[in-house]
């Protein structure tokens, strides 16, 4: 037997039972251990991290449904299949609502034994896949990884540290390409929360008609298509987070709808009757101005004030032009790694021009950018040349000159320009290899800008 063979905890208070399952899960290919009391069967699942557990309802000193409780209190994911000689709904009943991952009845079938230990395993698997995934996700959302040190994003960033461990419904606004799901998903990896299910729904991407059975699942039959039951994203997302992206899209009657999910934490599925309890944490995020479609008549007033427990709002690219340079050279670290180019940095005629753009597409644009200039360059810098902004009909914005004032009138581009240095030179705690790094310059090249702007270097 090959030390990776799936390992099974059997469990019968009947020697001749164990024997014949030993024998015949062992024929299966997988690996076997034995209790004959539910007692024992804890405690060996305390050591020993099975993939499954095959145990019997009736024993004399702890039954199945007992050690079935204490051991779903201890390690959740382990799948535990039951087994009785007394078919009762009853029993079958309490063993689900305990956890048990099925409930097969004596005499066992044999074909549908090993059916469900394959569908099991699969489970087993794919839990473990996921749980890989999480820790994936957190690293990914973890708010020290979110590039931003101008002092709009840095309290932005603070708020999401304050609020992440709590359950409070969070108000995420901010305009298109600002970072909206990768601010949602920070807030879920830094809670409580962050080993349950992060479910996002886009609701400006469904219909209304499909939304309602989207959130709240739909039962076998409630409408044309609909040929079995469906959960709905409200319980796919119990004991998570639930991100409502584009919240301010949703039509009035789903508001409604919506507004008693959170509110009373249940649902009805679409066709149904019964209430269900889901235990979500809700994330809205909007890049519309809910206080206008308030007055309206297009937002619950009491939908916004249940959402807007915690209000984040990102700001915009052009009020952070300060990250600019830092967002720039993590973008193009990634697309030239993916491409296979050996790309060092910019030009500063190119960091210049990308200063000077005010990015009404926000991160996502300068991200696109990027990649399209790092597929395009043939360089191991990224000059001004290779800088190719498109508007959506295809043509490319004018740039103002370095002599022009930027945005507003009012700010030179040498102000700016000098913010961002000497902002990333206080986050490098002066070490000017580092800051040059962050800002894709060479250390010559910063060395002069600091003469330039009169400071010593």
């Amino acid at each position: 037997m090959k030390d990776s063979a799936r390992h099974i905890l059997v469990v019968d208070d009947d020697p001749g039972n164990r024997a014949m399952l030993t024998t015949l899960l062992g024929s299966w290919g997988y690996r076997i251990d034995e209790s004959d009391d539910g007692a024992n069967a804890v405690e060996k699942a305390k050591e020993i991290p099975f993939d499954l557990i095959l145990m019997d309802i009736r024993m004399l000193k702890m039954s199945g449904i007992e050690a079935l409780d204490q051991i779903k209190r201890y390690n959740p994911a382990i799948p535990v299949i039951i087994m009785t000689a007394y078919s009762s709904i009853e029993t079958a009943v309490s063993a689900i609502k305990k956890g048990a991952y099925e409930y097969l009845t004596k005499p066992l079938d044999f074909d549908k034994l090993k059916i469900l230990l394959n569908r099991a395993m699969d489970h087993t698997r794919l839990a473990e896949e996921n749980r890989m995934l999480r820790e994936n996700l957190g690293a990914r959302f973890d708010r020290r990884n979110i590039i931003g040190n101008s002092d709009a994003m840095s309290k932005m960033l603070e708020t999401v540290s304050q609020a992440a461990p709590s359950d409070a419904t969070i108000l995420i606004s901010g305009e298109s390409g600002t970072g909206k799901e990768l601010i949602a998903g920070a807030v879920h990896y830094n809670s409580r929360r962050k080993n349950g299910p992060f479910i996002k729904v886009n609701c400006a991407a469904i219909t209304e008609s499909l939304l309602e059975s989207e959130l709240f699942g739909h039962e076998k039959g409630s409408f044309t298509g609909a040929d079995r039951r469906k959960e709905g994203r409200f319980v796919l997302a119990d004991g998570g987070t639930l991100f409502l992206d584009e919240i301010g899209e949703m039509s009035m009657t789903m508001q409604a709808k919506a507004l008693r999910a959170i509110q009373e934490k249940e649902i009805t599925r679409v066709g149904g009757e019964a209430d269900i309890k889901v235990d979500a944490r809700i994330i809205a995020a909007t890049n519309k101005n809910l206080y206008e479609l308030i007055e309206n008549r297009l937002f619950r007033e009491d939908l916004y004030y249940r959402l807007n427990v915690v209000g984040i709002t990102i700001p915009p690219l052009r009020e952070r032009l300060e990250d600019i340079p830092r967002l720039a050279k993590s973008f193009l670290d990634q697309f030239a790694q993916n491409n296979d180019k050996q790309i060092k940095g910019f030009t500063p005629r190119a960091v210049d021009k990308l200063l000077r753009y005010a990015w009404p597409g926000n991160v996502r644009e300068l991200r696109n950018t990027i990649e399209r200039a790092v597929i395009l360059s043939r360089s191991n810098y990224i000059d001004i040349d290779d800088i190719t902004i498109l508007r959506a009909d295809g043509s490319e914005p004018e740039f103002n000159s370095t002599e022009d004032r930027f945005l507003d009138g009012q700010t030179a581009l040498t102000d700016i320009e000098k913010a961002a240095v000497l902002k990333t030179l206080q986050s490098t705690n002066g070490n000017k290899s580092e800051a040059a790094r962050r800002l894709g310059v060479t250390r010559r090249t910063l060395h002069q800008k600091l003469k330039k702007y009169g400071i010593m270097d």
